[in-house]
């Protein structure tokens, strides 16, 4: 019985041990930088063609705030931010293979832009930048990638503009949680950076039965090297040199 016992406890400390998730820890230093993905009307405004869904999630995570936290920290600071949008012309409208997101952001015109050369109806658009950040995302720490056009960053430069820029630890914020931010963390730690997330610096869709803003908060925990509140990497970031 005795040894029943010892065995059961073992087991059952084996199994907490386990259940632990390891934490690598993130340092913020001259190789870090800031990635903000879709800061845009579409996602962030009550007026975005998907506030519906997002906007309990944004609301109740203090998302708009919480970014632009991260921006002024960033100018404060001199950190560069990298801001990867996400736009559609067009042409992006005449695919043939769609997922089940993708062909509903076409059916309701999200981040359309008239031409890629042009901004004729940018400003005060979908696609546009929420009003509160334009007066960051024109400062000199910033750059802004090419449009990515599903969820991750494959599709535009943001990878190489980061190792150009000689960075290896990205600061990850934006929209929308599940997709397009997710999308990004798993990209980037592929590619060989350290990630850290923003957990409240971002929001998903809340829809009958499904939470996506849940659903990559786990995902979040399980990928990333570290998962920050924004106060806690405003702290940080205020601490480095």
């Amino acid at each position: 019985m005795k040894r029943i016992v010892v065995i059961l406890v073992v087991l059952v400390s084996s199994l907490n041990i386990y259940a632990q998730l390891p934490d690598p820890g993130f340092t913020v230093d001259s190789r870090t930088a800031i990635v903000i993905t879709d800061p845009q009307n579409d996602f962030l405004s009550p007026d975005g063609v998907t506030w519906g869904v997002v906007g309990e999630s944004v609301t109740k995570n203090g998302t708009v705030k919480n970014l632009d936290d991260l921006f002024k920290v960033a100018k404060k600071k001199n950190i560069t931010v990298f801001v990867s949008p996400h736009y559609y012309y067009k042409h992006d409208h005449n695919w043939k293979i769609e997922g089940a997101l993708e062909a509903l952001m076409h059916k309701i015109n999200m981040f359309d832009r008239s031409h890629t050369l042009k901004t004729d109806g940018f400003e005060g658009s979908g696609a546009d930048w929420l009003d509160q950040y334009k007066k960051y995302i024109d400062g000199e720490n910033v750059v802004v990638t090419n449009p990515h056009k599903v969820y991750g960053p494959e599709s535009n430069d943001l990878a190489l503009q980061l190792r150009k820029h000689g960075f290896d630890n990205v600061i990850l914020a934006g929209m929308s949680a599940n997709l397009c931010t997710e999308s990004h963390m798993r990209d980037l730690v592929e590619s060989g950076f350290r990630v850290a997330v923003v957990s409240d610096a971002t929001a998903g869709a809340i829809l009958p039965g499904m939470n996506a803003y849940e659903a990559a908060v786990v995902n979040f925990k399980m990928i990333a090297s570290h998962v920050y509140t924004t106060k806690e990497i405003v702290s940080e970031i205020n601490k480095s040199k």
